[in-house]
């Protein structure tokens, strides 16, 4: 039985001395480390303390394990005088092993009014049964389904509006192609479609054919005038000169139909 106590408490040690550096390590980077600490980094502090926590539990519940509320520690030796050895064993936090500090130290059991809470709940717990118990578990199961659900969702779209966000909803490409045709021509043909060309010549040849006839006869009343300014009215000159002071009906209805073409406005 003793055997079985020391290799208790031996394990105890080694684990409360890892939970005691995790803890140190922690503290030291809330301390000096704030400023560049990261999330992530403080959960993988909590989940080593925890996991360390789990095992200290794992061996208290032990089935080897001897019930350590039943141990009863005795101080041997009380003085008000500094104690070297208590100081190395407990890394200068306790300099003296005094009736000051022995209620603290030595205590197996919790404050009082820790201890009236946690009877409380226990006697709470006693009183519901197996079936509203589990009611309460299912309800409080669904609770946490509804919340990690809506979670997720509010994950999910904040996800896509960051999507839609960053979609490009053009073509840069396209869009130079287009503000160089513009600005400089670039890429604009030079050609022009078949029968287009032609068409609008002769248009613009007759037109100035029939601007040139109505100016040419205009012309008509004035005399000695070069005969190169008049090669359209030659039969009207050779008129004139058989009936002076007359003009004949073919020209008036000449007269008529180049005063009525439309360019002639």
């Amino acid at each position: 039985r003793e055997k079985q106590l020391e290799l208790t408490l031996d394990a105890l040690i080694s684990q409360v001395a890892d939970l005691k550096n995790s803890l140190v390590s922690f503290i030291y980077k809330l301390e000096n480390e704030y400023d560049r600490l990261t999330w992530p980094s403080v959960l993988d502090s909590f989940a080593l303390l925890s996991g360390q926590l789990n095992t200290l539990n794992k061996v208290l519940k032990h089935e080897k394990t001897p019930l350590l509320r039943n141990q009863v520690i005795i101080p041997l030796v009380l003085s008000p005088d500094r104690d070297e050895e208590i100081m190395r064993q407990t890394e200068g936090r306790v300099p003296v092993f005094s009736h000051e500090v022995v209620p603290d130290h030595l205590r197996t059991k919790p404050d009082p009014e820790v201890e009236e809470q946690e009877k409380q709940l226990i006697t709470d717990a006693a009183r519901i049964s197996p079936d509203v118990a589990q009611k309460q578990i299912q309800s409080l199961n669904k609770m946490c389904s509804n919340l990690l659900e809506k979670i997720s969702k509010e994950e999910r779209e904040s996800e896509s509006g960051g999507l839609r966000q960053n979609k490009q909803t053009f073509n840069p490409a396209d869009t130079n192609a287009l503000v160089a045709a513009v600005a400089f021509g670039k890429g604009l043909s030079n050609r022009r479609p078949p029968g287009s060309g032609g068409s609008v010549q002769s248009s613009q040849a007759g037109a100035g054919a029939i601007i040139a006839g109505a100016s040419g006869m205009q012309q008509v009343p004035m005399s000695g005038a070069p005969a190169q300014q008049q090669p359209m009215l030659a039969g009207v000159q050779m008129a004139q000169a058989g009936q002076p002071g007359k003009m004949p009906s073919g020209i008036k209805t000449n007269i008529k139909s180049a005063s009525m073409h439309p360019y002639q406005r």
